[in-house]
């Protein structure tokens, strides 16, 4: 079992910056895909971005891409997620989620094993 905490959300004005951290504990992550989603109110959860096991390989949803950056390090058996150039519609709930072995490279939630219990993002105008 892989328990995930996610930290670092909060109100930001337009085109500002936040980075969010994700947290694991229970197992290290050296052998989990990691990915960021995050669903707004009335939406279906969504695909933000992911990683591979050794960070090599990073995967972005059209929409957020060039602004987000996901990176980790096993060692801290951490993940984050850079957010810059932040617009309204990034509005949402962020999840961080694990994908155990064996991996797979698709964004769909279902992929994913183990979620966290969200932070809220919200970006005002």
């Amino acid at each position: 079992q892989v328990q995930l905490v996610e930290s670092g959300g909060g109100l930001v004005q337009a085109g500002g910056s936040l980075r969010l951290s994700c947290a694991a504990s229970g197992r290290t992550i050296n052998y989990y895909r990691m990915g960021w989603f995050r669903q707004a109110p009335g939406k279906e959860r969504e695909f933000v971005a992911s990683i591979t096991l050794n960070g090599v390989s990073t995967y972005y949803a059209d929409s957020i891409k060039g602004r987000f950056t996901v990176s980790r390090d096993n060692a801290k058996n951490t993940v984050w997620l850079q957010m810059n150039s932040l617009k309204p519609e990034d509005t949402a709930v962020y999840y961080c989620a694990a994908d155990a072995p064996p991996v797979s490279l698709t964004g769909d939630p279902r992929s994913f094993d183990y979620w966290g219990q969200g932070t809220q993002v919200t970006v005002s105008s």
